[in-house]
């Protein structure tokens, strides 16, 4: 079996905070590899500043192009829209059946995962890896927290954030520390968030 960590999102642009993460956790677990996999629309966020999918995909591959272990996955792509992560966890178990599937998530959505549909399934079927994030309700799910199929990991807190970004190179701003260095080039020479 092959494992593979799964970091679901919108990278809207993908920036250096989640290159971080995703080498922390596979040089500081079992996972075999990690896939990023870039969401058409996440139910529970606006899709006005969101770019074109092939756009976000095509920076993701620019980013991890140097990441012999990271890739970038589509698989959202031919899925119904809003995407649902159980139903992308089913397709995927069906498609690649010699894959162990772990899902990465921030501690915040950790704790909105009751509003996840099938949450509870989710917990239940699927290992869960947590990564902690600033942020205000720290109490609400303590029950998650318990559960057997979660790892807490002590990975570094990177409080960047994709829309201060967009909101930083609409303004003329400098973001080049932020993103990979491919993804920085292909950002500068466009119209792109601004």
């Amino acid at each position: 079996m092959k494992k593979t960590g799964l970091f679901f999102g919108s990278f809207n642009p993908i920036h250096i905070g989640h290159l971080i993460l995703a080498n922390y956790i596979l040089e500081n677990s079992d996972m075999d590899e990690l896939w990023f996999v870039v969401s058409p629309q996440n139910p529970f966020k606006e899709k006005k500043s969101l770019l074109k999918d092939h756009n976000r995909l095509d920076m993701v591959q620019l980013a991890v192009k140097n990441y012999s272990k990271m890739r970038a996955s589509n698989v959202e792509f031919s899925l119904p829209t809003p995407s649902y992560t159980i139903d992308t966890l089913t397709h995927l178990k069906e498609k690649y059946p010699d894959h162990s599937f772990s899902l990465i998530m921030g501690e915040d959505n950790l704790a909105g995962l009751k509003k996840w549909k099938n949450s509870d399934l989710l917990v239940q079927n699927h290992h869960i890896i947590v990564y902690p994030r600033v942020f205000a309700n720290k109490t609400s799910e303590k029950e998650y927290f318990q559960h057997e199929n979660i790892s807490v990991i002590k990975a570094p807190v990177i409080e960047l954030s994709a829309t201060e970004i967009r909101m930083m190179i609409k303004e003329g701003k400098n973001v080049r520390p932020m993103l990979p260095p491919e993804v920085f080039e292909y950002l500068d020479g466009s119209n792109f968030y601004r």
